[in-house]
């Protein structure tokens, strides 16, 4: 893969990236998009639960599997370094997209709160919570999360820079806002289904054990004494103001 090439296959995978992204947005809200987390006809309730299960588990697996750094030593073996990022970001997107064409409603209701304050409010850190997650990005370095970065260095025939650890905006008072932004999201819905229950669920659980077990221990080996004194100091998703919060 040459590198003008390289660069091509970064730019239109971070497009497959904001369409997903967008998409994802409606899908757990249930606006704007064709098929959402509620929409469609319900099917036997054991395959749809076995289904989503499955798909959910193709998610956590990809997601998990590749992010670790000796999968990634292996796989740089197969393409360009500098096409890694893209690459993991690409299939982070087909799996969401599996996700999103093949979940199948449970739309039995837990709570339903529309039209009510409560409903308001929900809606409004439904959108925050999004919004968190967004924001997270640029406030590390939203550009080398997504793969541009190292595509556009590579054109240039240059190492990408890396900014190394810092402490920065949100991350001042959690250590992982953009997993706290999609917990917002996934849990602030004013209509709850069984199957949106279902996708929060397992996410929600999948999000915790993956950043604390493995995501973290990928830290601490990267930055050493720096991320553990950062442990030590800064919640993990939820902040905390006051006299224990980070200066």
């Amino acid at each position: 893969m040459g590198r003008s090439l390289t660069f091509i296959y970064g730019i239109v995978v971070y497009v497959i990236f904001l369409a997903t992204f967008l998409y994802s947005i409606g899908f757990v809200g249930n606006v704007l998009v064709p098929k959402s987390i509620d929409s469609g006809a319900q099917g036997p309730i054991a395959s749809s639960l076995i289904i989503n299960l499955v798909l959910l588990s193709v998610f956590a697996l990809q997601h998990s599997i590749m992010a670790r750094p000796a999968f990634k030593r292996l796989w740089t073996t197969v393409i360009p370094q500098a096409a890694e990022r893209s690459t993991y970001i690409l299939m982070t997107s087909g799996a969401l997209i599996m996700i999103f064409a093949f979940w199948q409603p449970l739309p039995a209701v837990v709570w339903d709160v529309r039209n009510t304050v409560l409903g308001t409010a929900l809606t409004g850190l439904f959108w925050g919570g999004w919004l968190v997650v967004l924001a997270s990005t640029f406030m590390i370095d939203h550009f080398d999360l997504f793969g541009l970065k190292q595509v556009c260095a590579n054109l240039k025939k240059r190492q990408p820079i890396q900014l190394g650890f810092m402490e920065v905006g949100l991350y001042r008072f959690m250590r992982h806002p953009i997993m706290t932004g999609f917990l917002i999201a996934f849990w602030t819905a004013p209509t709850m289904t069984v199957g949106h229950l279902l996708f929060t669920l397992v996410t929600s659980g999948y999000i915790v054990i993956a950043v604390l077990r493995l995501e973290e221990r990928d830290l601490i080996a990267q930055f050493g004494e720096d991320y553990i004194t950062y442990q030590n100091k800064v919640p993990a998703f939820l902040p905390r103001f006051g006299r224990g919060a980070a200066k």
